[in-house]
């Protein structure tokens, strides 16, 4: 795997439900390296901080293997890399293979997988169609976030190599699954919980499927 794009947003303003608000999910590439720090990235937009940025959603990957499909969906766009927001565009990122807690080099990075991405309304809006949610989630192919280790610059081109592979075998494609079914597998759930690397506070949204 690596690098195909390095993309930032600056906000953007747009009405939702008749109130005036911002996003920075308008991210397109920059030639220039980014710095991944531990809570975000460098030079990057985050407008709501509740839901976006912090330790377990510094930076979001999202894969290349993925844009001819929402191409085909969405052929009236203006297509670029970074069009769903994602902070590092990625070259053969499949999230059936890769698992929740892996490490990885990134440049001179080193990030953890944490967690999938959960679409929200300013996808829609970035799409300028909010039925893209329900197709987001049924594709169920939603890049992944990752925890920063060790911050550094990360620049277009730079190999994304595997440095330790998690001993659980949970997969970003596994967990994003399990927080949509109705019916949560008893297997894969209990497979979710013994993974030291998935956010408590998703564990905790789920322990009462056990």
């Amino acid at each position: 795997m690596h690098i195909i794009s390095t993309n930032i947003g600056n906000p953007v303003t747009f009405t939702w439900n008749g109130k005036e608000e911002k996003t920075g999910i308008f991210k397109y590439p920059v030639e220039e390296s980014i710095y991944l720090r531990k809570e975000d990235v460098g030079q990057d937009t985050i407008i709501d901080r509740v839901h976006h940025g912090g330790k377990n959603k510094a930076c979001y990957l999202f894969s290349t293997l993925h844009y001819p499909y929402w191409k085909n969906l969405y052929p009236k766009l203006e297509w670029d890399w970074g069009m769903f927001g994602e902070n590092l565009t990625v070259e053969g990122l499949d999230e059936k293979q890769i698992r929740v807690g892996n490490i990885y080099r990134i440049g001179s990075a080193l990030v953890q997988v944490s967690q999938p991405r959960e679409p929200c309304y300013k996808l829609g809006v970035r799409f300028d169609n909010q039925k893209i949610l329900k197709e987001f989630i049924d594709h169920g192919h939603p890049g992944t976030y990752v925890r920063i280790l060790e911050e550094d610059k990360v620049r277009k081109g730079d190999q994304m190599e595997l440095i330790e592979e998690s001993i659980n075998e949970l997969t970003v494609y596994q967990f994003y699954q399990l927080l949509y079914l109705k019916e949560k597998p008893k297997e894969l759930l209990n497979i979710f919980m013994a993974n030291p690397s998935v956010p408590q506070y998703k564990k905790d949204k789920l322990q009462k499927h056990l």
